[in-house]
């Protein structure tokens, strides 16, 4: 699967003959360009799938090509199913209401499988994710402070029973900036390849 990363936790596959755009938090993010997931949406008509809350808003923001999808909650969709997960994470609006619970997501796909974890702490909810599919890569946020760090998200893909993670939600802001070296070793050491693709890279998984 071809994977490009947009900074922070946003990042697209190509899967199934379909674009599947991850956690578009692009406007708000120094690093990347002025967009966002109503633009996105309004201008390609591309579905969207969140939580009930998010589910919400987008059809306030005028987007009706949705989807409402909680943990343990399965989609199956034209490129293959969408399977949702726990995560543990905040969750909150541009205005500070709630958000709804943070998800995580596992793809099934004719190209192969992946899991995104969200943003979120180690959780041993993990662990049951490969009782039920079985992975070729998982994505993980790695940068600390608002998330798993290095360290638990190598922790993280032992549990979910993948060596290729694509790292993200790191260097977005001051407190989440890391030592890519340190990070790319950590996980060498432990037998498992790190991807760090710069912003607006492509790379195969």
């Amino acid at each position: 699967m071809k994977v490009t990363y947009f900074g922070n936790s946003c990042f697209l596959v190509n899967a199934g003959g379909k674009n599947i755009l991850f956690d578009p938090f692009i406007t708000p993010n120094e690093l990347a360009k002025n967009i966002d997931v109503v633009r996105i949406a309004k201008n390609t008509g591309a579905m969207v799938l969140g939580n009930f809350e998010i589910y919400n808003w987008l059809l306030k923001s005028g987007i009706e090509n949705s989807f409402p999808i909680n943990p343990g909650g399965k989609k199956e969709l034209d490129f293959g199913s969408v399977k949702c997960v726990v995560a543990q994470h905040s969750s909150s609006f541009s205005d500070g209401s709630y958000g709804g619970i943070a998800c995580g997501f596992v793809l099934t796909t004719p190209d192969g499988n992946f899991y995104y974890s969200g943003d979120t702490a180690l959780t041993n909810d993990m662990a049951i994710i490969p009782k039920f599919t079985k992975l070729d890569f998982a994505v993980f946020p790695i940068g600390d402070g608002l998330t798993m760090g290095v360290e638990e998200a190598v922790e993280a893909s032992k549990l979910v029973g993948v060596n290729k993670i694509l790292g993200v939600h790191y260097d977005t802001f001051g407190f989440i900036v890391m030592d890519h070296h340190k990070a790319t070793q950590s996980f060498n050491d432990a037998g498992l390849q790190l991807y760090l693709p710069a912003i607006g890279s492509t790379i195969a998984l």
